[in-house]
């Protein structure tokens, strides 16, 4: 017998762990997916946008948003609003339920619209102007407003604002949740072999009208959705192209030209907004504290070397010169892009870091391990650290573990961080609303926290603008106080690739993947 394992048997188990065969003799339809990152827990608060995107999959919203912005009715059935836009009204759609068989009250919504309010800013707005929020039945509730909130809508429909029982929705939301029960189109089945397990909700009313993004009737085509954690890279490739899974969001550039050249396989676009990668730092320890410091390594960065390092040899999925808010979309402008684009001075740059007070702190800069495009910007921007001057500590570590520790307050040599890179999605920099990387309200801030009143002022103003001329013009001063504050800084934008079985049809185009509306063909 021989000692050693074959290179085709080592593949062979592996795809095994990946779930075998797509559609094995069970009878039932099953879509086994490979995220971008590992799959962490459905919490729609916390800050990942796996967790968040299997959110979608188990709870519903009061409103969707179809792929232009437009809200639209989800869970409500109608709504009012008085002539002095400060009372309305909304009433449930009946027969809806809970994973657990509950039915959806209004009660329910009250609660999940209060946790909502304490951790996003959408949510954080429109709490601000109420003077009462109340269940009027089991069906019927009631916001009152001290002041009008035009994007109450708006509101509703995006900002992850999702419906949960009202025990759930009770929890303290800066907590993790462990109980994921919701009324969407999936029930979370928990981990099966130590990956996420959902099903197919048989109750689940759907919203009238067609499905576009979230909004509408999200028909669901497959009885079970398997997630799976990213093996290396060449395993999943073979995984895809043999049929053990059905779908890899978010596929290394350098499979592109493997996966392309498979019949059984199709690669494209997704997600019209792409990603924004970001460098962020930790505004409460040095030397990031020093503002001073931060824009000197702003006029040192080239948006250009970290995209590259990130998407390889596909420049056509990427793009410099990307200020504050998302490219192509209404809050995109120009102010004050020369720190970005003018010819980069290193020389300059350290000299700088040296006029800022800079004392030679060593830096710990965060990098994850088991992400390679977010460990390619982290790695850019220590080589970039120290062509500037700055001492630079190196930690590699999973993407569970940064999240955790860069929620961490203390020193460096206590746990702590100084600088790390992460991205976001282009949906949620599109504007002031969302726009967590400069939210700049200190220690409430979950990560970073960047303290600039007069961000906040003007974030604040812009809830209150009169018309989209108005709130263009604030969001060009953010973009130049953005340069002089530095909250972070934009590292430019990409596209995420996606790469399914050819089969499989019907994938709606969306900044996140949604699983409502696919099918496999026979």
């Amino acid at each position: 017998m021989p000692t050693h394992l074959s290179r085709r048997t080592v593949l062979a188990a592996s795809l095994s762990a990946l779930g075998g065969t797509a559609g094995a003799q069970t009878g039932r339809r099953i879509l086994r997916f490979v995220p971008a990152s590992p799959p962490a827990a459905p919490d729609p608060l916390a800050a990942n946008p796996v967790g968040r995107t299997q959110s979608h999959m188990i709870w519903d919203m009061l409103f969707g948003q179809s792929s232009a912005g437009v809200p639209s009715p989800q869970m409500v059935a109608d709504y009012s609003v008085s002539a002095d836009a400060r009372l309305w009204r909304f009433t449930l759609r009946d027969g809806l339920r809970f994973h657990d068989g509950t039915a959806v009250r209004a009660g329910d919504c009250v609660a999940s619209i209060r946790r909502w309010g304490k951790r996003r800013v959408l949510g954080a707005q429109l709490l601000r102007r109420t003077s009462a929020m109340r269940a009027i039945g089991d069906l019927r509730f009631e916001i009152r407003l001290d002041r009008p909130y035009p994007l109450m809508l708006y509101a509703l429909a995006s900002d992850l604002c999702f419906i949960m029982p009202e025990g759930l929705a009770k929890l303290d939301p800066d907590q993790p949740l462990s109980v994921f029960i919701g009324s969407g189109p999936f029930r979370y089945r928990g981990l099966v072999e130590g990956q996420p397990h959902f099903e197919r909700f048989d109750a689940y009313r759907p919203a009238p009208g067609p499905a576009d993004f979230t909004s509408g009737g999200k028909t669901v085509w497959f009885d079970q959705i398997d997630w799976h954690a990213p093996t290396d890279p060449a395993t999943t490739a073979a995984a895809l192209q043999q049929g053990a899974i059905d779908w890899w969001h978010d596929p290394l550039v350098d499979m592109l030209p493997q996966l392309r050249g498979n019949p059984e396989v199709r690669v494209g676009l997704l997600d019209p907004t792409g990603a924004m990668p970001a460098l962020c730092f930790n505004h409460l320890l040095p030397p990031f504290n020093n503002p001073r410091l931060r824009r000197a390594v702003l006029l040192a960065v080239d948006q250009d070397e970290f995209v590259q390092a990130a998407m390889g040899g596909e420049p056509e999925l990427t793009r410099s010169a990307v200020g504050i808010f998302t490219p192509d979309m209404p809050y995109a402008n120009d102010v004050g892009m020369e720190v970005l684009t003018s010819p980069r001075d290193l020389a300059l740059v350290r000299r700088l870091v040296v006029e800022s007070g800079y004392a030679g702190e060593r830096i710990t800069l965060l990098g994850p391990s088991d992400i390679p495009r977010i460990q390619a910007l982290a790695q850019v921007a220590g080589d970039l650290f120290e062509r500037i001057g700055l001492k630079v500590d190196y930690v590699s570590l999973e993407w569970s573990a940064l999240l955790q520790r860069r929620g961490l307050k203390v020193p460096p040599e206590a746990g702590g961080w100084n600088a790390f890179c992460t991205t976001y999605s282009g949906l949620a920099t599109v504007s002031p609303a969302n726009h967590a990387p400069i939210r700049a309200n200190g220690v409430a801030v979950g990560t970073g926290w960047p303290d600039s009143k007069r961000l906040e002022s003007l974030r604040d103003a812009w809830f209150d603008a009169p018309d989209l001329a108005g709130q263009q013009t604030i969001c060009r001063a953010i973009q130049r106080v953005a340069w002089e504050d530095v909250p972070y800084i934009p590292l430019g934008q990409w596209f995420t690739p996606t790469a399914t079985r050819s089969a499989l049809v019907d994938i709606p185009r969306a900044p996140f993947p949604v699983f409502w509306g696919v099918r496999r063909e026979a």
